[in-house]
């Protein structure tokens, strides 16, 4: 698949490698970047030859957050077609553009939850605003020392919950580190992150696609079906109103995965001491 802002392989083994590109311009999420990750995004929505899903960036910055090219745009005229909806709300047409970025910006981090492939988000340098939200919905974050996450949005005059901020945060760090966090827009560093358990764990720059690579791999190791139900039930424990609601999640889940044929070679494999192998699908 062909991108203009960002970059889409997948290897034969199944793990495919997503690439922010736009290192001129600090990776910063501009309409054209929403719009290309919403199509790849649907893509592995369907993509069952795709098992595992590591999200890097080129040049020296993660992501800078929104382009504010794009934001200036938005306060003008020369908005893109698709920025001119929200027809049907009496309000000046530069809120309907900013509403429909808004929602089409925050609709990514839902379909990165969605999709059944775990995301592995590999940080070197700041990770801020929208960037900061990307490594949120990840599945597992390793970074190196010189990366750095905030959201800055609070010292703007805007809220510090922003494109699932105040949602995933809390669940990640508690709701105490998260709560000083937003609201000051301060900068977290990568030893902090490594400490207060948002991040796995710290590897030198140069080295962590290797690591990426070694956690995607012993992920491939498992049942296909057995790793796209685990991640269904831990998006879904997130908001789970009860212990009760969900054994009964967890037992269907595992009814399904009995009832598959990757239990048979799991088993087999189990017995007879040697690495599963489960067909791509």
């Amino acid at each position: 698949m062909n991108f203009e802002t960002i970059k889409f392989e997948l290897q034969e083994d199944g793990i495919g490698i997503l690439t922010l590109n736009r290192p001129d311009n600090l990776n910063a999420i501009n309409f054209q970047m929403v719009e290309d990750l919403h199509k790849l995004y649907d893509h592995l929505m369907i993509n069952l030859d795709c098992r595992v899903v590591i999200l890097k960036a080129a040049g020296r910055v993660f992501c800078a957050g929104s382009d504010l090219k794009d934001g200036n745009i938005l306060r003008s005229k020369r908005k893109p077609e698709q920025y001119k909806r929200f027809y049907y709300l009496d309000v000046p047409e530069v809120i309907k553009g900013k509403m429909y970025y808004q929602w089409r910006i925050t609709q990514i981090v839902v379909k990165m939850r969605k999709i059944t492939q775990p995301i592995i988000a590999i940080i070197h340098g700041p990770a801020s605003g929208g960037g900061f939200a990307f490594t949120m919905a990840c599945d597992i974050r390793i970074a190196s020392e010189g990366a750095r996450f905030n959201n800055a949005a609070i010292k703007l005059g805007l809220s510090g919950g922003d494109v699932a901020t105040s949602y995933f945060l809390p669940r990640l760090i508690g709701m105490s580190r998260a709560a000083e966090i937003l609201y000051t827009g301060r900068t977290i560093d990568a030893k902090e992150a490594e400490k207060i358990g948002y991040i796995l764990k710290l590897v030198e720059e140069g080295k962590l696609l290797d690591a990426a690579l070694e956690l995607a791999k012993d992920l491939l190791r498992k049942s296909p079906l057995g790793l796209r139900m685990t991640k269904q039930v831990l998006n879904l424990t997130l908001d789970s109103p009860s212990l009760e609601t969900m054994l009964q999640l967890e037992n269907s889940s595992q009814i399904v995965c009995f009832s598959s044929k990757d239990l048979n070679e799991g088993a087999t494999a189990f017995l007879e001491k040697r690495e599963p192998k489960y067909p791509l699908r």
